[in-house]
């Protein structure tokens, strides 16, 4: 497969190290700032042992690797994933599923009829607010930091290209909306409705 090696005429490392190289020939930091802004993110997904100290017994190795990203405005952009393709088959199902564009446009028309207002949100690395539920360890690798480098790390949050991600982190969303009084939809189970009252009274 044919790999690019620059964006917007500018190059694409393909490791930490050669990223670190990059930054310090063209005397800046925008690949350094980029990896520590990311690693600060997934920083919630790792409980890390000492060095020396080995995982809990039952726990599969996940390789983990960075993605390297030039954006429009051509700020530096890397994205931390684990490599589940490497990773045995789940033995339960790791279907998670989404709410569906008919209910949307659905919803959209109810509000426009009641004179409801639209919001919309969004969750900043939105996987990283589930618990995992398979067992998982990783190698502290570059980008963790000298001083970190070598260690083991038991996986505790649901990494982006985990098979299981998805699924987490639906799973999490779900139990947060019960806990906000919501309940979900019959008819669409990704719809989560609860009962309001109108400004006026109704």
């Amino acid at each position: 497969m044919k790999k690019k090696t620059h964006k917007y005429g500018i190059k694409i490392p393909r490791s930490v190290k050669e990223a670190y190289q990059l930054d310090k020939e063209n005397g800046n930091t925008h690949w350094t700032d980029a990896i520590k802004l990311e690693m600060q993110e997934n920083r919630v997904a790792f409980d890390i042992l000492d060095h020396g100290r080995q995982v809990e017994p039952g726990r599969i190795y996940l390789e983990c690797y960075i993605i390297f990203e030039v954006k429009m405005d051509f700020r530096r952009k890397v994205r931390f994933v684990a490599n589940g393709v490497k990773t045995p088959d789940l033995k339960s199902t790791n279907y998670a599923g989404v709410v569906s564009r008919e209910t949307v446009c659905i919803a959209f028309t109810y509000a426009a009829l009641n004179g409801l207002d639209v919001m919309s949100s969004d969750i900043l690395n939105a996987y990283l607010q589930a618990r995992i539920s398979e067992k998982y360890y990783a190698i502290c690798e570059l980008e963790f930091g000298p001083d970190l480098e070598g260690c083991k790390a038991h996986i505790v949050r649901a990494l982006y290209g985990c098979k299981s991600a998805g699924r987490d982190f639906r799973n999490h969303l779900g139990s947060c909306m019960e806990m906000l009084g919501y309940d979900s939809c019959l008819a669409d189970p990704d719809l989560w409705m609860r009962e309001a009252v109108h400004s006026d009274g109704l």
